[in-house]
């Protein structure tokens, strides 16, 4: 079965001098994808990029997260395991090489969740196939490791 997904992007950062030099643009851009709100996006700024803005490497890394979420939400539904509550704090790692491009070599998950009722080991374990079942994870060339937390709580 596949599954076909949509975005545009805009980029709307000519100054009035396009891409005259490298300082001389900005690397501002619109994502969008039909139905949805706009994110603005930009490089990183040791790139010239806007901090206010998403930058591709920030939105990999939260496509990773979300999706682990996603998936971790669906195990855990299955085996019983009720989750209340999930956070997580990622970060990733990104190396340049000498041509001017790059690659991410590392991505860290470090998901909190809050489980009112399941068993908690069970709980840990199932990240292992929350992991398996992400689709985006699947997809790159770099590990993505998990540091996951399980807190039992009262409802």
């Amino acid at each position: 079965m596949e599954h076909h997904y949509a975005v545009s992007i805009e980029w709307t950062g000519n100054r009035g001098t396009g891409t005259s030099g490298y300082k001389e643009y900005g690397r501002d851009h619109v994502v969008r994808s039909e139905g949805k709100h706009e994110i603005s996006g930009s490089s990183d700024r040791a790139f010239f990029g806007d901090t206010d803005r998403w930058n591709p490497e920030e939105m990999l890394l939260a496509a990773l997260s979300q999706c682990h979420l996603l998936s971790y939400l669906h195990v855990a539904s299955s085996n019983g395991i009720v989750v209340v509550g999930y956070t997580d704090a990622a970060d990733g790692t990104m190396e340049q090489t000498a041509d001017g491009g790059g690659h991410f070599t590392s991505a860290t998950l470090r998901p909190i969740v809050s489980i009112s009722s399941g068993d908690p080991a069970l709980a840990l374990e199932l990240h292992h196939e929350a992991s398996a079942k992400c689709f985006i994870a699947s997809s790159v060339n770099f590990p993505v490791l998990h540091e996951p937390q399980i807190l039992v709580v009262s409802e």
